[in-house]
């Protein structure tokens, strides 16, 4: 059930994640965008040719998501500030910060400090759009904070911690500290299925996968 729960909370936050960021903040009033106007598709072709192949984004789409983006990011790039700032307000009863900062993360493919168009792009395919195991992989690599290919104890304690506290006070009951670790150590022993103290992307995919297949079974 603990599993299940978190695995439920990880589609509710990539469903806030890849719509509401998507709709609100970049196809905000295009319904009627003419693509062929200069000031939506300054894009590079060459860079939109690439995009097209590697994302699930028509061209249509990625001309109005660049015109939306450079509204947002004039400087071309979304810097972790500005990034936490839109994330939270989709989250007005937490504090989104921590949450936000591991996203940023895995948005940041080059580790550069910022998020460019193609890295958002390339990430909100993955998030809207990609398969139950690019999506999977996507959160593992969410999960694994460090980057080293293995969830430790304590890297998912500190996502199940920065989960509870994106929600604030929409979780009931209110969760303690102590609870969040508790939950997370749940959550850790079922995933860790070789008990090596690690959780490597294999038992994350096979867990997670797992839990789908019984979710399905009961409907």
């Amino acid at each position: 059930m603990q599993s299940f729960a978190i695995s439920a909370l990880s589609r509710r936050l990539s469903r806030k994640l890849s719509l509401n960021f998507f709709h609100r903040q970049v196809f905000k009033k295009d319904n009627d965008v003419d693509v062929t106007d200069p000031s939506v598709a300054r894009f590079k072709p060459e860079g939109l040719d690439a995009l097209c192949r590697s994302t699930k984004f028509t061209r249509k789409e990625l001309q109005i998501m660049y015109r939306g983006f450079k509204q947002e990011c004039p400087a071309g790039i979304v810097k972790e500030d500005t990034f936490k700032e839109i994330f939270a307000q989709f989250f007005p009863q937490g504090d989104a910060s921590t949450y936000a900062h591991y996203i940023f993360k895995v948005f940041d493919q080059d580790h550069d400090g910022s998020i460019s168009f193609e890295e958002f792009v390339l990430g909100l395919s993955v998030v809207a759009r990609g398969t139950v195991q690019e999506k999977l992989l996507w959160a593992f690599s969410l999960y694994d904070l460090n980057g080293d290919g293995l969830i430790t104890r304590d890297e998912l304690v500190d996502i199940v911690s920065a989960v509870y506290e994106l929600l604030g006070k929409a979780v009931e009951p209110t969760i303690s500290d102590g609870t969040a670790r508790e939950h997370a150590d749940s959550i850790f022993q079922k995933m860790d299925a070789n008990e090596d103290g690690v959780i490597s992307v294999d038992e994350f995919m096979d867990a997670c996968t797992r839990v789908s297949g019984s979710r399905k079974h009961r409907r």
